[in-house]
């Protein structure tokens, strides 16, 4: 047998056998603290109800304590930059629809101050859903038809509202197609452009359905139709874009996990395990059609492939949008 003090003494006078003497990494015994899911969306909205679940859940698998920060600013991109300028241990972690945050960031700003590419590292995707074009039920608007009516009735066509990228970008395909001038106003939160669509402050509005579903259900609120090209299953009866006559959109939010460059691989590894885990059960199904979303069950590999193509994707939608970088 050989003592500490040999072993000890036989290390200092070997250094591959000393520099091997490490048999784990840090990541081995991760997660042993608290870790963060930063929110780049106000408490209590859709979409930070869809990344407490997912928290709560990682919080059962990983047998450590999740907690959520909601960090709201900049369309997103105070709570990206913060993540991407993170430790890259895997404390810190990104559930966000990066197909409008990360995707669109470089057409629609001159400067950030992060790389939407090159900052993260992928983990898996979580979810998709279209957006909903919707307007106040009582407007006498009952199909796009009718919407560009009424807004060619009203001087300079009236005003929508955007609270996200993705919102932004569909109006303005919207517009573009039926060569509307109606006016943005711009909202940190989505539902005060709800009230104010309400009030008749604005005309219309492209929502996430995961904040508007029960708003539509309840019949606050008429949905018009999707973003995307095809129906949704968890929004039955809303028609999608090509069936309301819009030809030039085909959008399709999808939400993702994302930690910082350079987190050791073997950390990214447990979590998708532990978010694929989660995407494919049952409780997770539930929970995504009860709030107008589908389940979208993938890996780290296929969130790069779709980083790829909605880029290029995008780039072709601000074009056609004419929308100028900020």
């Amino acid at each position: 047998m050989v003592s500490r003090r040999d072993f000890v003494r036989m290390a200092a006078a070997t250094p591959a056998l000393a520099l091997s003497a490490p048999a784990f990494s840090q990541s081995d015994n991760y997660p042993n603290r608290v870790i963060t899911s930063v929110c780049m969306f106000a408490p209590g909205t859709g979409a930070d109800i869809l990344v407490r679940f997912y928290a709560r859940k990682l919080q059962e698998l990983a047998n450590q304590t999740v907690i959520v920060e909601n960090k709201v600013g900049m369309a997103g991109n105070l709570a990206a930059e913060h993540v991407a300028r993170s430790k890259p241990d895997g404390y810190t972690i990104f559930i966000a629809p990066a197909s409008s945050i990360l995707v669109t960031g470089p057409f629609l700003y001159k400067k950030l101050n992060y790389d939407p590419v090159k900052d993260f590292a992928s983990v898996t995707t979580l979810a998709k859903l279209p957006f909903v074009l919707t307007v106040a039920p009582d407007i006498g608007v009952n199909s796009v038809t009718d919407l560009v009516k009424y807004l060619n009735a009203k001087p300079d066509n009236g005003f929508f509202g955007s609270s996200t990228t993705i919102g932004l970008i569909s109006a303005e395909l919207l517009k573009a197609q039926f060569g509307l001038k109606t006016t943005e106003v711009k909202y940190k939160v989505g539902m005060d452009g709800i009230n104010d669509m309400m009030a008749r402050h604005i005309d219309f509005m492209f929502m996430d359905p995961v904040t508007v579903k029960e708003h539509i259900a309840s019949g606050r609120i008429k949905a018009l139709m999707l973003t995307a090209a095809q129906p949704l299953a968890a929004l039955p009866g809303i028609p999608p874009a090509t069936q309301a006559g819009v030809t030039n959109t085909d959008i399709v939010s999808w939400w993702s996990v994302h930690v910082p460059a350079k987190t050791p691989q073997p950390v990214i590894n447990k979590l998708e395990t532990w978010f694929n885990q989660i995407a494919a059960s049952g409780d997770a199904r539930k929970f995504l059609v009860n709030i107008g979303s589908d389940p979208f069950v993938g890996n780290a590999a296929q969130v790069d492939k779709l980083l790829a193509s909605d880029i290029e994707k995008w780039e072709s939608y601000v074009k056609l949008a004419k929308i100028e970088p900020q």
